[in-house]
């Protein structure tokens, strides 16, 4: 099939280039002439783990293709898929549908055959519905359907949901719609991975309800964890113990500095929106949210309580700033509560991080970037793991110790145990929720 993907951010590009791994003929069309012209020279914008190589292959085979213009890019194409971005609008809380719309506009305009108009990006219910509203205002005479089959991507494993996905939910109204959809995810359906066929308004609620459920785990187990603290037990025995519960399941139960990212946040504030705009609070998940805010700032009293009351003069190493390892995503991250707290109180930072220099250095700054994690840590008087990227989980931490002014480690993902910090030669050594 021919495919246009409107849209090369991270939804966008991934999407595009794994349909046409599937074999799909796909036209992805950006607004942005620098980021189309790299990505015609093979460059990657984004950091996710073999995309670049992906990409090279189906280039070479001709079955993907970037342009500038969208009437080219929609030329014969069975399937329009939009995938721009749908940020927090500033303000109210609300998801922010001008690319959405601005999209919809222009594919009316240069629609010429039947193609179903397919919404990735994540969007409120009844956005669908008004996507088809301004295509039919904008062009009456459009033969089209719309179709909303939002993304369950996890950065830095976008790749394998992709391939390998625990559902593809489709919301279509007709049967027409139903046979494209079907055709362009066929590889899937072949190999027996579900395909949820549903409503328009549920397919768009499938998506902030999973990702609502997802954050409320996380600042579950974090609350819990703060209790442990408190009273002596370990929030790793904890999660383990609820986990192997099959009605609870032990995904998302790792407790750490607070959730962060392209999705949880903006799409939690997204829903509580809905709610309060449809007289139907969703307490729950406007409590997620101000939790999660007071997680990050327990994470800075944490450390202050390590640099005995004050971080003026001291100097901190912090390993990993990027919301999570495998992803130069720094959206949201806690680094970017707790790293200006650091540098706002008088501390000198040093920051090490594989992928976050690229977007950190504008939003973090006064720190120093530092490539290895043994130099950063020398002479410091806190190190801080603040990113459990795969380099920092078996460091060895007699020699970071032994170069530190004063060794003392926050472990904020739990990687290490006291008897690890302790024959390390740690003199102060805190986790989280132990």
């Amino acid at each position: 099939m021919r495919i246009a993907m409107i849209g090369t951010g991270y939804v966008g590009l991934v999407s595009g280039v794994c349909f046409s791994d599937f074999g799909h003929d796909v036209v992805c069309v950006d607004k942005n002439p620098e980021k189309i012209e790299k990505l015609k020279k093979g460059e990657v914008p984004i950091y996710e783990p073999g995309l670049d190589q992906l990409m090279a292959k189906n280039v070479e085979a001709g079955r993907l293709s970037f342009t500038l213009d969208l009437q080219e890019a929609m030329e014969g194409a069975e399937a329009v898929f939009i995938a721009v971005g749908t940020p927090t609008r500033r303000g109210d809380g609300h998801a922010d549908l001008t690319y959405v719309y601005a999209a919809a506009e222009e594919i009316a305009h240069n629609i010429k055959d039947y193609a179903v108009v397919v919404t990735k990006s994540t969007v409120p219910v009844g956005t669908n519905r008004e996507v088809e509203r301004v295509i039919r205002q904008t062009n009456a005479n459009a033969d089209f359907d719309v179709a909303s089959n939002p993304e369950f991507l996890r950065e830095g494993a976008a790749i394998d949901d992709f391939m390998r996905p625990d559902r593809v939910v489709v919301g279509v109204q007709t049967d027409r719609a139903a046979d494209v959809m079907s055709e362009i995810y066929r590889p899937l359906f072949l190999r027996d991975f579900p395909i949820v066929r549903t409503d328009l308004e549920s397919a768009e609620m499938i998506k902030y309800a999973a990702n609502a459920f997802l954050a409320t785990k996380i600042t579950f187990i974090n609350e819990i964890a703060a209790l442990c603290e408190r009273v002596g037990a370990d929030v790793k025995e904890v999660s383990r113990g609820i986990g192997l519960d099959g009605r609870i399941g032990n995904k998302f139960l790792h407790a750490g500095p607070g959730y962060g990212g392209s999705c949880f946040p903006k799409d939690t504030k997204a829903l509580a929106r809905i709610g309060q705009d449809h007289a139907c609070p969703m307490e729950i998940t406007e409590t997620v949210i101000a939790v999660n805010e007071a997680v990050k700032r327990r994470m800075v009293d944490k450390l202050l309580d390590l640099c005995d009351g004050s971080f003026n003069g001291k100097k901190i190493a912090v390993l990993g700033v990027t919301f999570k390892p495998n992803t130069d995503d720094m959206r949201d991250a806690p680094s970017l509560t707790i790293v200006p707290a650091l540098v706002g109180g008088g501390a000198h930072v040093s920051v090490v991080d594989p992928q976050g220099k690229h977007e950190g250095e504008a939003l973090l700054p006064g720190v120093t970037w530092i490539e290895d994690a043994y130099d950063a840590a020398q002479g410091t008087d806190l190190v801080v793991l603040l990113t459990e990227w795969n380099e920092f989980r078996a460091l060895d931490l007699k020699r970071i110790a032994s170069n530190m002014a004063h060794p003392r480690l926050a472990d904020l993902r739990n990687i290490y145990s006291d008897d690890d910090a302790e024959k390390a030669g740690f003199e102060q050594y805190s986790a989280v929720g132990r």
